[in-house]
């Protein structure tokens, strides 16, 4: 059996280590936004430019990562930053297992712990609903989609407990199944560039609400 692999490693710490040195500070008035997450969000960076044109927005996403990995990189990749919001979409690969099994409760725990060190570092937090699967390419069989259900319904109930802005891509983009069409994702999990640009099209103008409208 190979040894476990130190945390660094797990939590992908050295993934933006370079690129959060280079990050010039947060100017007077700039309202900087990180969007932290996994795959969907690493695919989704580099069509900021576009989908957001003007925006300071930062993409910290890293394929394959658990709430687990992310909440070990939080600080370093979110806080750090000085960030004015943080979009968080995270929990498809929990549900897929790619760390191993994960109970729903672990899943939200992460979340919650995310949720709480952002807001008390005074930075405001936009809850993802998980996108819709109906089945993982690479974990075939698991039925995920009544568990994404469930915890997008905790996700909703959770941010107006918290004050946070509930951001739900689900109810959008799921089809009869409770997954993605081809047109949106064309694996089933990860947008395509039409999934995107309805992603963009729901998230945006709630960042903008929840920073008061600029």
């Amino acid at each position: 059996m190979s040894q476990q692999a130190p945390a660094a490693e797990f939590a992908g710490l050295a993934r933006y280590r370079a690129a959060n040195a280079a990050l010039a500070p947060v100017q007077p008035g700039e309202q900087r936004v990180v969007f932290f997450g996994n795959s969907i969000t690493e695919g989704w960076a580099p069509r900021f430019a576009t989908l957001f044109p003007g925006r300071p927005y930062i993409g910290r996403g890293i394929s394959g990562q658990t709430t687990a990995q992310m909440l070990l990189r939080f600080r370093q990749d979110v806080v750090a930053l000085k960030p004015a919001a943080v979009v968080i979409l995270a929990g498809t690969n929990d549900i897929a297992g790619n760390t191993g099994p994960a109970t729903l409760e672990e899943i939200q725990d992460n979340l919650a712990a995310m949720t709480e060190l952002a807001q008390a570092n005074g930075i405001v937090v936009l809850l993802s609903s998980i996108l819709p699967v109906y089945d993982y390419p690479w974990k075939p069989d698991l039925q995920p989609a009544p568990k994404i259900i469930a915890v997008n319904r905790w996700l909703r109930d959770y941010a107006a407990e918290r004050g946070a802005t509930f951001v739900d891509y689900h109810s959008a983009m799921a089809d009869e199944r409770q997954g993605l069409s081809k047109a949106l994702a064309a694996d089933g999990v990860h947008p395509t560039d039409a999934g995107y640009r309805m992603m963009a099209g729901i998230v945006e103008p709630l960042i903008r609400r929840a920073l008061g409208g600029q």
